[in-house]
């Protein structure tokens, strides 16, 4: 069994969903819109997902009943401001229904306020490279803390502001604004929405240097937008930090995407009440960029190696760095091998414990992802989940692994009962 004597009592154990990849027919989403476009590069639309939009009551009963302390999930922007300046009470108390939910059933909500999502407003209006988007932000931020903020227990800002600089670095995206008429999707967006390609900057695919500043900005305007409600409020965002390392002759190349992806955003994390970090493995840099998998390595259902060391490595490059609490909001592993994934995040739990033995604050480990969801550009191939689901009939069955992170979950409760 894993030792748990590092855990403190309030260490939050937990699994994670995003709503566009769960709740289904989010349909005023600019990712929806990608979705459909000729030239669209994700493999298939969302359509119903797993409707947990509707079976969300069940869906936290049961990750309750395996055991966990926490459900991560996220408010839909597109559902809840449908259009700029007007907000749905009717979607604003579906989310509070849900957080009434995971109340009833002893779960600390970890709600996250922006999960690669935006409204199709938002992207016709300039997206993540507009000046105006902060603001925007904010404002949505206020009217949902104003609505839910008394029932939320932790808040994430923006999920992986990041990511599009480590996809670049993979070679996916990040083409310069002057270029994206060259990209059929691109094009094809401009098209419908009556604007420049050069203006078209969704959250998860542009990289730039306004990008990055917008997605500052907008965190910090939404941190003091939240905390304007709920001053105890703990505010943070959530990074995707993959621990960067070099092979023979790389060093120069890993250096500089280690300072894109992660340095950079750990420091403007400084100030924070903790800051989320997302690791699935390593990413290795040769002198020509992306280094290949090691020959005989074990790789995912993806063909990415299996490294789940990895995310020792970046709670302690985050804590070094940002110097204030860590909390895994995001780990897991893609594979129809559930051995494998029960392994996995064995090796990946000894690692957060040997960062609190350390004396580093690690608040929570939380798993990607609850159910097999849709999974962005690849679409239902890639299964990360702890528990399955059957698409054409909706019904979930908990997997081997959903019942070991549950059972770790369930001992530390009663390992701190019974010392308590």
């Amino acid at each position: 069994m894993t030792d748990l004597q590092h855990f403190p009592d309030n260490f939050l154990w937990g699994v994670a969903t995003a709503a566009h990849q769960v709740e289904g027919n989010n349909t005023n989403s600019d990712t929806w819109f990608l979705e459909h476009l000729p030239g669209t590069i994700f493999a298939e639309p969302s359509g119903d997902a797993i409707d947990h939009y509707h079976r969300y009551r069940e869906d936290i009963a049961l990750i309750a009943s395996l055991g966990f302390t926490t459900y991560r999930f996220s408010l839909e922007w597109a559902r809840i401001e449908p259009e700029e300046g007007h907000f749905s009470v009717a979607e604003l108390d579906h989310y509070r229904r849900v957080l009434e939910t995971c109340r009833d059933h002893g779960l600390t909500p970890v709600v996250t306020y922006h999960h690669f999502t935006s409204p199709r407003w938002l992207l016709a209006a300039g997206g993540w490279e507009d000046d105006a988007t902060p603001e925007r932000f904010a404002r949505y931020c206020s009217r949902v803390t104003e609505h839910l903020g008394d029932l939320i227990g932790v808040a994430c800002t923006l999920n992986e502001p990041n990511l599009p600089w480590l996809l670049k670095a993979l070679g996916i995206g990040g083409e310069p604004a002057e270029r994206r008429a060259d990209v059929p999707l691109w094009s094809a967006a401009a098209g419908r929405l009556g604007i420049e390609a050069e203006r078209v900057a969704p959250f998860q695919f542009t990289v730039s240097d306004a990008g990055f500043d917008i997605k500052l900005a907008a965190h910090r305007a939404g941190r003091e937008a939240i905390k304007a409600h709920r001053p105890q409020l703990l505010v943070g965002w959530t990074l995707a930090n993959s621990d960067i390392q070099a092979a023979e002759g790389g060093q120069q190349v890993a250096d500089r995407v280690r300072r894109d992806v992660n340095e950079r955003f750990l420091e403007a994390s400084r100030g924070d009440d903790f800051v989320g970090i997302q690791t699935y493995g390593r990413t290795v840099f040769g002198p020509d960029g992306l280094a290949p998998v090691p020959e005989g390595a074990p790789v995912n259902a993806m063909g990415e190696e299996i490294y789940p060391q990895a995310l020792e490595v970046t709670i302690r490059e985050a804590h070094r760095i940002a110097g204030i609490p860590v909390m895994v909001t995001e780990n897991g592993l893609a594979t129809d091998d559930d051995t494998q994934r029960v392994d996995y995040l064995r090796t990946a739990v000894a690692g957060v414990s040997a960062c609190l033995a350390d004396g580093i604050n690690v608040r929570g480990y939380i798993a990607w992802t609850a159910f097999d969801n849709f999974e962005w550009i690849f679409g239902y191939g890639p299964k990360f989940g702890l528990i399955a689901v059957d698409r054409t009939t909706q019904e979930r069955t908990p997997k081997p692994s959903a019942h070991w992170l549950g059972g770790v979950a369930r001992t530390a409760q009663e390992r701190l009962t019974t010392v308590g």
